[in-house]
């Protein structure tokens, strides 16, 4: 039961922010863009002109529900990285410190929705550091992680994701967007993340309930026998 409810709270909290990101971008007046667009604008409290780091007009009507979902999902990443242990980590430090880091990025999700960027620029920027930082390091280390039975292109993919991202993450840093845009930049640096955590949460799940099956039909054999 702790690694079903760990696997779902991963599962609930990025299709949550996903649904929500759609919601809060189509409610804006002026078209929202992944490109030209970060992610922490549809969380600002005001409208107004920003300049930095690349100029840009913000004006998010529901930042409101916008900051709920970072703080849920910030939530529910750090409960999944509990809860997960035994069924989709292999034992040893390693796997620690990646759990350890992925509940650090669910921590820096709570910190970006609790503080807006124009609110408290400082504290948003240090939930981003949590999120693009800390929890793209766990990802390179959860591919070295990950138990056998978890498939081997995910588990390759996860390392060769959190290489992805943390390159990306330093190219958003220096202003080199190669053509992507500042949001779409700093999309490769934060989605890999989510979009891993979901695939995670539901290998766990199909995982979990294949067990239960085989301890259900091993059950009426043993009954039958």
């Amino acid at each position: 039961m702790r690694v079903r409810i760990g696997c779902s709270a991963w599962i609930v909290g990025v299709v949550q922010f996903f649904v929500t990101h759609w919601i809060v971008e189509s409610a804006w007046a002026r078209p929202y863009s992944w490109a030209q667009n970060n992610i922490s604008d549809l969380g600002n409290a005001h409208c107004a002109l920003q300049p930095e780091p690349e100029p840009r007009y913000i004006c998010s009507p529901e930042h409101g529900l916008m900051n709920v979902s970072f703080v849920a999902l910030g939530v529910l990443f750090v409960v999944g990285a509990a809860l997960t242990g035994g069924v989709l980590w292999r034992r040893g430090r390693a796997a620690a410190v990646a759990r350890l880091l992925l509940a650090g990025a669910g921590v820096g999700f709570v910190l970006a929705g609790l503080a807006p960027a124009d609110a408290n620029e400082n504290q948003h920027l240090l939930g981003a550091l949590f999120i693009m930082a800390a929890g793209n390091i766990g990802l390179g280390v959860a591919g070295f992680s990950l138990a056998e039975h978890v498939p081997t292109p995910l588990r390759w993919g996860t390392s060769l994701l959190g290489v992805t991202a943390l390159t990306a993450f330093g190219l958003f840093l220096s202003h080199h967007y190669l053509g992507l845009g500042m949001g779409g930049m700093e999309r490769v640096a934060a989605l890999p993340l989510l979009f891993w955590t979901l695939a995670v949460g539901t290998c766990g799940l199909i995982r979990r309930a294949g067990r239960m099956q085989e301890a259900v039909t091993a059950g009426r054999l043993n009954r039958a026998g």
